[in-house]
């Protein structure tokens, strides 16, 4: 019988019409058939259509609820928010910038030099292109050999590169429990398997590698962890290192937000034949005058060029040539020190507003991790927030494989300015200390 889909179909009309808002709990299904005078089975038969449309998502113990907007296919953070005050995407471009970049790049538009720069390059770039960036991503005693410097249009490209080099399609690439959302829809498009690795307070743990089964790769983000913020100590980078030589499993490691914590070197100085090494100048300098690094072992250099020729995610010649500039000159380098400085004093920021709740975040970090109050659920404190004109992501973005997301949110402090942030965080302050079905009808 068709009954229950009609009455799921005048449900959905409700909440395409409003009547019913993202984070509304609806009634127990004992009630809802009473209500609607039908069997106990046939409510249960409605509520589970209205999940499986993505117009609802139900929890144990609490009930069913309007889910805060249509689900994409895999929850990702990829388009700027609607939202007055986004802290869903983390890109933060500092006031100085302008004048900085235009007082590098001004002799670029001089024809002679545009001349070399319009034309094409391979994903090796130039010798000086290769020795400008391997001193930009020199930390803690590791600099890397410019020869096995590879080049892309941003991060999430060289990060395809690498894991399109490693992970055949079908075969399995090992990822934090909790990571990065592009790399789901990465996967997804080259079709590859995500295996989620379980994590601890130090990050992903070498037994959940070992007990995971043939892996082909591991994703890992050592430093500066996102979304949970934290950044693993040098004793379990040392345990990983052991464990990836061991098992002759390769390890590709993002470095996206390394640069503001220098102090501790990447995977690949302690595994250097096992591990490539990923990053960009879209944190470091501006999302939209970016270049992607990959550094590469010596038997893999190769093989992540062919990737990056095939895929399309070489760098630009006009790009890569800009990005040398501003690396040559230390424009790159003035951003990066102002950058850490502005994400210690937004962490402080941050301490201050939410005092008191369930936080993760390094110091040096652009980002949070909220744990929410109980009754709070993640999907629910989302719809509360954007009612009030902010953007924040829900745990279930970052959750890989079919198991329950943690009622936590992600929050991204770059973005705003300070004033906007410290109202932000004030507002989403007092919504956590409200109870949810009190934040619906104001």
């Amino acid at each position: 019988m068709d009954d229950y889909r009609k009455i799921a179909d005048a449900l959905a009309a409700q909440i395409a019409g409003g009547r019913l808002r993202a984070g509304d709990r609806l009634p127990p299904q004992r009630r809802f058939a009473r209500q609607h005078g039908i069997a106990g089975s046939t409510a249960a038969r409605v509520y589970g259509e209205l999940i499986r449309r993505g117009l609802a998502v139900g929890e144990v113990g609490r009930g069913t609820f309007v889910r805060a907007g249509r689900p994409p296919a895999e929850p990702a953070l990829a388009e700027p928010a609607d939202a007055l005050v986004d802290l869903e995407l983390n890109f933060s471009v500092l006031p100085e910038q302008p004048a900085l970049v235009a007082a590098s790049l001004g002799g670029m538009l001089r024809p002679d030099v545009l001349e070399s720069a319009l034309r094409p390059v391979g994903a090796a770039g130039t010798a000086p292109d290769r020795e400008a960036a391997a001193r930009l991503l020199s930390r803690a005693g590791w600099a890397p050999d410019p020869g096995r410097v590879l080049f892309a249009g941003n991060g999430r490209q060289a990060i395809a590169a690498s894991v399109a080099a490693l992970v055949p399609p079908s075969e399995r690439l090992g990822v934090e429990a909790l990571t990065y959302p592009v790399v789901k829809g990465i996967a997804a498009r080259l079709g590859v398997t995500l295996v989620p690795l379980a994590m601890d307070e130090d990050g992903v743990t070498p037994e959940a590698i070992r007990s995971s089964g043939p892996l082909r790769a591991v994703y890992l983000q050592p430093t500066l962890h996102n979304p949970l913020g934290g950044t693993m100590p040098a004793r379990r980078r040392a345990e990983l290192a052991d464990l990836l030589r061991e098992l002759d499993l390769y390890a590709v490691e993002d470095a996206i937000y390394a640069f503001l914590r220098e102090d501790l070197p990447p995977l690949a100085d302690l595994a250097p034949d096992h591990v490539v090494v990923v990053d960009s100048l879209s944190k470091r300098l501006a999302p939209g005058l970016t270049t992607g690094f990959a550094v590469t072992p010596a038997r893999l250099t190769g093989r992540v060029a062919a990737a990056l020729r095939s895929g399309g995610w070489s760098a630009g010649r006009f790009a890569l040539d800009a990005a040398t500039r501003l690396l040559a000159d230390g424009t790159v380098e003035t951003v990066q020190r102002a950058k850490c400085r502005d994400a210690a004093a937004r962490q402080a920021l941050m301490r201050e507003r939410l005092a008191g709740f369930a936080i993760e975040a390094d110091p040096h970090a652009y980002h949070c991790w909220w744990r929410l109050p109980e009754p709070w659920r993640a999907e629910t404190f989302v719809a509360a927030a954007a009612r009030r004109g902010i953007a924040v992501s829900p745990a279930a973005a970052f959750t890989v494989g079919t198991g329950h997301a943690p009622h936590a949110v992600r929050l991204a402090l770059a973005s705003p300015a300070m004033e906007t942030l410290s109202s932000a965080l004030g507002t989403l302050a007092s919504l956590a200390r409200m109870a949810p079905e009190d934040t619906t009808t104001d």
